[in-house]
C-alpha cells in the first residue's frame, strides 16, 4: 500500500523548493501533474526522473482509478503547476476517493500564493476567508462579494490581469473603500505588492498595464471599535496614496475614517511626509 503525498513546488522561485519535497518525487513511483510539461521542467531542474502522468480539471475523475491502481503499487506524488495542490487547484477528489480506499495521505509543506500574500498584506492574519478566483461575470461578481460583506475575516482572492481594475471596482462599490494589499508575481522578478485602500489600487492600476498573477487580500468587515492606527501604518498608508497621485485634501478624507485619526491630523502629517 502506498502513500499519497500532497506535494508543494514553488509559485515562482526555484529557491523555494524544499529538499524533502525534491525526496519525494525522486522516490515516488508516480508523479500525477496539473500539467506534465510545466512539471517535466520542474523535474529536469532538479534531476528527477520519476514517472509522469497527467492529473488536471477535465481528467481527474477519468484518471482517478488509475492513480489508485498506481497507489496499490507503491507512492504517488501529486501536484499543481505552482504551490500547493488541492488549494483551487485539482486534488480534493483524488485525497477524498484515497482515503476512503484506506490509502495514507500526507502533506509535504511549501508554497502556498494565498497565505504567502496573507503574512505581508498588514492585515490581521489571526482569521482569514480564502474564496479562489472571483467570478468572470460583473453580476456574479458582486454577488459573491455581497456574500461575504458582512464577514469580520481578512478575504483573499485571486484575480486574472484583464479582470483586476473591474474587480477593484466591483469590490470598492460592494465592500466599500477597505484596507488592501495586491499581490503580483509572487517570488518572481517582477514582485510587486500594492499597499493602501481600494481607491487607491484602482487608480494605480488603472495607471499602468496590469501583469502577472494577482492575489488580493482585503480588509474584513471593520469593527465600529476598531483601535486606532499607528504613526507608522498611517504613514505607509499616506505614502502609497500620494504614490498614486492624491492631494493632501483626498488623501485625508480617504484615510481618517479607516485609520482613527481626524482629517486635520492625517492632512498635517501628508504635508509632513511630501
Amino acid at each position: 500500500m502506498g502513500t499519497l503525498y500532497l506535494v508543494a513546488t514553488p509559485i515562482g522561485n526555484l529557491e523555494d523548493m524544499s529538499p524533502r519535497a525534491v525526496r519525494i518525487l525522486r522516490e515516488a513511483k508516480l508523479i500525477a501533474a496539473e500539467d506534465t510539461r510545466h512539471t517535466g521542467t520542474l523535474l529536469k531542474h532538479f534531476n528527477i526522473e520519476t514517472s509522469l502522468t497527467s492529473y488536471f480539471e477535465h481528467n481527474k475523475l477519468t484518471k482517478q482509478d488509475f492513480i489508485l491502481e498506481k497507489l496499490s503499487q507503491g507512492d504517488v506524488a501529486l501536484v499543481s503547476d505552482a504551490g500547493t495542490p488541492a488549494i483551487n487547484d485539482p486534488g480534493y477528489e483524488l485525497v477524498q476517493a484515497a482515503l476512503a480506499a484506506n490509502f495514507d495521505v500526507r502533506p509535504i509543506p511549501g508554497p502556498s500564493a494565498p497565505i504567502a500574500a496573507l503574512t505581508v498584506s498588514g492585515l490581521p492574519t489571526d482569521s482569514f476567508l480564502y474564496l479562489g478566483y472571483l467570478p468572470h461575470k460583473a453580476s456574479d461578481r458582486r454577488t459573491r462579494l455581497a456574500e461575504v460583506a458582512e464577514q469580520p475575516y481578512t478575504l483573499i482572492f485571486f484575480e486574472t490581469p484583464h479582470r483586476i481594475t473591474d474587480s477593484l471596482e466591483d469590490i470598492l462599490s460592494t465592500l466599500g473603500n477597505r484596507r488592501i494589499c495586491v499581490a503580483r508575481e509572487m517570488t518572481k522578478l517582477y514582485e510587486e505588492y500594492w499597499r493602501g485602500d481600494v481607491h487607491g489600487a484602482i487608480e494605480y492600476f488603472k495607471s499602468k498595464e496590469a501583469r502577472g498573477e494577482f492575489t488580493l487580500v482585503i480588509e474584513g468587515k471593520p469593527t465600529v471599535d476598531r483601535q486606532r492606527w499607528t504613526i507608522d501604518e498611517l504613514s505607509s498608508a499616506i505614502q502609497n496614496e500620494l504614490q498614486a497621485g492624491k492631494s493632501a485634501k483626498e488623501i485625508s478624507a480617504d484615510l481618517a475614517t479607516q485609520s482613527g485619526w481626524n482629517k486635520k491630523e492625517v492632512y498635517a502629517l501628508v504635508n509632513s511626509l511630501k
